[in-house]
């Protein structure tokens, strides 16, 4: 059966098993667009990718389904080759420990996005990126653009457009990537993984 079929079965709740690691050849492959109207397929595909960050960052759940925690899951993570990324990423409690009134600073599912602006700054997580198709620690300064603006089709085949900085803007570029056979740790400075050119906006 081929993964999507797998995936999108109503009994199915995506875990790591379903997620390929790094060697893999879909890794390296550039994703298929998805065409519109969108299938059913593609939609419950998009909704189960989100349930997996969902569950992931449940402590509970996560423990529970052996889960690693992800802020961002790509399809071709789950070997299909389609430019479709799901993100959720939470927004911090504030210094006195209190939930935030929005839970989510971002929470798409995301169809055929594409970078179409970009900042000249560049921008680098200071703790570097992990991968839920990476299972070692790659060290090192991982360069992005610092400010995107891209633009992608929602689940009812809308066109969005969306300005992002900071760890929205990396963490939704980690995931484009995915669907252009690029790894995160191909854009970490083999000679010198911490190197700090001048104008590096590192984030905290």
């Amino acid at each position: 059966m081929s993964a999507i079929k797998t995936i999108t079965k109503a009994s199915h709740l995506i875990d790591m098993n379903d997620i390929i690691r790094e060697g893999h050849p879909t890794l390296r492959a550039v994703a298929q667009d998805v065409t519109f109207p969108l299938s059913e397929d593609d939609i419950i595909l998009g909704e189960k990718m989100l349930q997996f960050l969902k569950n992931s960052q449940d402590p509970v759940t996560a423990e529970k389904m052996e889960l690693r925690g992800g802020v961002g899951l790509a399809a071709p993570q789950l070997d299909i080759s389609k430019r479709i990324i799901a993100v959720l990423i939470p927004n911090p409690e504030d210094k006195d420990g209190n939930p935030p009134k929005e839970a989510y600073a971002l929470k798409e599912v995301m169809y055929n996005p594409r970078i179409i602006a970009h900042s000249i700054q560049d921008a680098a997580l200071a703790d570097g990126e992990g991968c839920l198709s990476v299972d070692r620690v790659v060290e090192g300064y991982v360069i992005r653009h610092s400010r995107v603006t891209i633009e992608y089709y929602d689940k009812n085949s809308d066109k969005k457009k969306l300005k992002l900085k900071g760890y929205q803007s990396i963490v939704v570029q980690h995931e484009i990537d995915h669907t252009n056979g690029i790894m995160f740790f191909d854009r970490i400075n083999e000679k010198n993984p911490f190197e700090i050119k001048e104008g590096l906006l590192l984030i905290e």
